[in-house]
């Protein structure tokens, strides 16, 4: 029984419609069921099937349209998808054309606006409390795209009643010159039939006007009262928003004016601008918890600290079991008695051995969309994601990861202390230096090739010596360590696990990182937090760390508690805020760190604590410290001149692609494509960055083929999925201080550098 005869279709934004498609030789042109919609057409057997079983799809912004005779044409993409189409009749083949036309002009134009979008800023939809905000919004764009749609659709028929108009002409003009009569006969249908094509093209131009006219009346009274409606809320929202800011500030004055410090603290003041308001044993506003105010996306701070008293800055005191080493020690940990040390190599360097590099080429002014490429990838681990270099900055993650030693000075000055208190202080503080080179650092580093290295020899700058490898792909890890002539060593392997949530970019760096003081023998690990890049879709991206990290010293049993805040929009406190508290292992608190973790820490000492909750208190109570004036232990250094133009680098990251002499061949400067992207030669960059990735592959493939052949007859079933890779310069090891695998360096690499060279020790070229 033969399938019932769908209506004739018309041009519009959906189209369907029988067409006949070649399949193959034997059995040549098929019936099909042909829809378009959106941009994309779609076949099917029957139409029965459009519920369930799409047979092929072609997006027609990036596809050809070809006409071959009358009633023939060619739909490709390029190549890899090509539709022979064959239409009952020259009219109905007209028909289609027109419609694919106006349609592939309207995708090209909607991919265009989607290129774009990263550029533009969204409005802002009103304010949860105003009902309609948003929806009218919504909808008032919503109508300009589909007048913006209907003006293209207008242009478009237009190019294509001039095409027609000008062929119909060209027959007429023929027909004049016709003398047999055999001839006329023929040229008469012909003329027929292309001014039945005009009336076609005509018809789809009035309706577009029809429909143009039809809307622009409906809606133009309703978008002056939109308008109108919108100037309104933005007043009471102005209104509102003053409001409040007067509220906020009469709560704050009276606040401050009803806070009361216990009598044991004497005549002691809050410290509001470091950690807040001290709350007082017998304050009315902590027993009733009705009468805290906490913002609503606020974390509340897990202590207070007050300046102490006076009586504690006096040297030798010894007042309420205090020793009298803590008047001194205000002074323990100043910088100047550091850098006059004469044990120091610092101080006896009087400049570099080698000048080091001040700038890279200008970043090129590429745009791409990253929707585009991401739309398709929420979910899925980052590094599975092909990326372009547009989103990269030309170092790979081994360098990104030895600029954690930027500020190695502050382990330098660990080294020399005395008491593992404050050697924890410095420790702490090095840790947080460790973001401060992220916080404009929006690119994406290099994926390191399984076997890549990177050295950082900085012996005679700041006398130590650093190694990566990337001693795993699935998951990417990478294993580092250095060693100081000053005393320290510092060693670590990270793994990042990345997932993308559609607005956001979370990476989770997993594994953990030692640092041994040589002198002391302390031996100091700790954890990464959570770095998070937001705006991911639409804005400009920033990115913030927030979570906790606990640094243990596992010789004495000292502890810091570092807490990285989130941002949030309703938070009083500084943006990056870090706060923590240096114990010992008895947990008594000895010294308060604050500050940012993109501009400086600064230290003081606790002399006495009080805790929450204590003498029988009731309600939410903070710990509060007071502390001896805060000093300065940390300051990032200033970004280069034109540091934006060279991907926000600092003077080390500057250096880190700086072509060297005498590395491994394996090492990170050599790679082609970071090279040329570091060049500004990014389409060359890419090509490089696909070959090495294939490359890559490859070679996988055969290390796993060769694990399934040698593997035991047993084990067949996990053969092939066994990786057999052995890192170079490092040797996987259980570490009993975390629990962990982890790789440790086996040394050989500084040797092999200095005398007997790469030939017998690296793997084959990676690159």
């Amino acid at each position: 029984m033969s399938e019932p005869k769908a209506p004739t279709p018309t041009p519009g934004d959906t189209y369907k419609g029988w067409l006949f498609k070649w399949t193959n030789y034997i059995k040549g042109y098929q019936r099909r069921w042909f829809v378009l919609s959106n941009g994309l057409l779609s076949y099917y057997r029957t139409q029965a099937e459009m519920g369930h079983t799409c047979r092929g799809t072609i997006n027609l912004a990036t596809a050809n349209i070809v006409v071959e005779d009358s009633c023939n044409f060619i739909i490709s993409n390029g190549g890899a998808q090509t539709y022979h189409l064959k239409a009952s009749s020259e009219v109905e083949r007209q028909r289609w054309i027109t419609a694919l036309e106006l349609a592939k002009a309207k995708a090209v134009r909607m991919q265009a606006e989607s290129d774009d979008s990263g550029d533009e800023c969204p409005m802002s939809p009103a304010p949860a409390g105003q009902s309609g905000g948003p929806s009218r919004n919504s909808e008032v764009q919503s109508t300009l795209r589909t007048l913006g749609s209907k003006v293209e659709d207008l242009s478009t028929c237009n190019d294509l009643i001039a095409k027609h108009g000008s062929a119909l002409q060209r027959s007429l003009s023929e027909l004049e010159g016709v003398k047999l009569v055999g001839d006329t006969g023929d040229k008469i249908r012909q003329v027929t039939e292309r001014a039945t094509l005009f009336r076609i093209t005509s018809n789809a131009m009035i309706n577009a006007c029809r429909d143009f006219l039809s809307l622009a009346q409906a809606h133009s009274k309703r978008w002056q009262k939109a308008l109108q409606a919108e100037r309104e809320q933005r007043v009471r929202l102005e209104e509102t928003l003053e409001q409040l800011a007067k509220q906020h500030n009469h709560l704050e004055r009276a606040f401050r004016g009803a806070t009361v410090l216990p009598a044991a603290q004497g005549n002691a003041v809050t410290d509001g601008g470091k950690g807040g308001p001290s709350s007082g044993k017998g304050d009315a506003s902590d027993e009733d918890d009705e009468n805290e105010f906490f913002d609503a996306m606020e974390d509340p701070q897990e202590f207070i600290t007050v300046p102490a008293d006076p009586k504690y800055h006096r040297s030798g005191s010894n007042v309420s079991g205090i020793s009298s080493e803590i008047g001194m020690d205000d002074q323990s940990l100043d910088e100047q008695s550091l850098a006059s040390n004469p044990e120091s190599p610092q101080s006896q360097e009087l400049e570099p051995v080698k000048k080091r590099r001040t700038r890279i080429p200008d970043k090129p002014n590429y745009s791409l969309n990253l929707w585009s490429i991401m739309k398709n990838c929420i979910g899925k681990e980052l590094s599975k994601i092909p990326m372009p270099v547009n989103f990269n900055e030309p170092i790979s993650m081994l360098q990104r990861l030895s600029e954690d030693l930027e500020y190695s000075e502050l382990l330098d000055k660990g080294a020399k202390c005395q008491s593992s208190l404050e050697q924890l202080c410095y420790v702490a503080a090095f840790t947080v230096s460790s973001y401060s080179t992220t916080v404009h650092r929006t690119g994406k580093p290099f994926n390191p090739l399984l076997g890549e290295t990177f050295e950082l020899d900085r012996r005679y700058e700041s006398g130590y010596r650093s190694l990566c490898e990337q001693v795993s792909h699935h998951p990417p890890a990478a294993a580092h360590h250095a060693i100081s002539e000053r005393g320290w060593t510092l060693r670590q392997e990270i793994t990042l696990a990345s997932k993308f949530r559609g607005k956001y970019l979370s990476i989770m760096p997993l594994g953990s990182i030692h640092c041994i003081f040589e002198k002391s023998n302390n031996h100091y690990t700790w954890k990464k937090v959570t770095t998070t890049v937001h705006n991911i879709i639409v804005g400009k991206l920033w990115i913030d760390q927030s979570g906790e990290i606990d640094i243990i010293n596992h010789q004495t049993g000292d502890r810091c508690h570092l807490k990285f805040a989130p941002y949030s929009y309703f938070s009083r406190d500084v943006a990056r805020k870090v706060t923590g508290v240096v114990a010992d292992k008895e947990g008594k608190a000895h010294y308060v760190l604050s500050g940012t973790w993109d501009e400086k820490m600064e230290f003081s000492r606790v002399m006495q604590s009080s805790r929450g909750g204590e003498n029988g208190t009731e309600g939410r109570q903070k710990t509060v410290y007071q502390t001896l004036k805060a000093r300065e232990i940390w300051k990032k250094n200033p970004l280069p001149e034109g540091a934006e133009n060279m991907y926000y680098f600092s003077e080390l990251a500057l250096t880190l692609n700086e072509p060297e002499d005498g590395v491994a061949p394996t090492d990170s400067r050599r790679r082609p494509d970071q090279r040329l992207m570091e060049q500004g030669r990014w389409e060359e960059a890419n090509a490089e960055k696909q070959r090495l990735e294939e490359k890559q592959r490859t070679v996988r493939r055969e290390r796993e083929r060769e694990a399934a052949r040698t593997a035991n007859p047993d084990d067949e079933g996990e053969a092939a999925h066994q990786d057999n890779y052995k890192a170079m310069w490092f040797d996987r090891t259980h570490d009993a201080l975390t629990n962990e695998e982890t790789h440790v360096y086996k040394g050989g690499y500084w040797e092999a550098k200095d005398g007997s060279g790469w030939e017998d020790v690296c793997p084959p070229d990676i690159f």
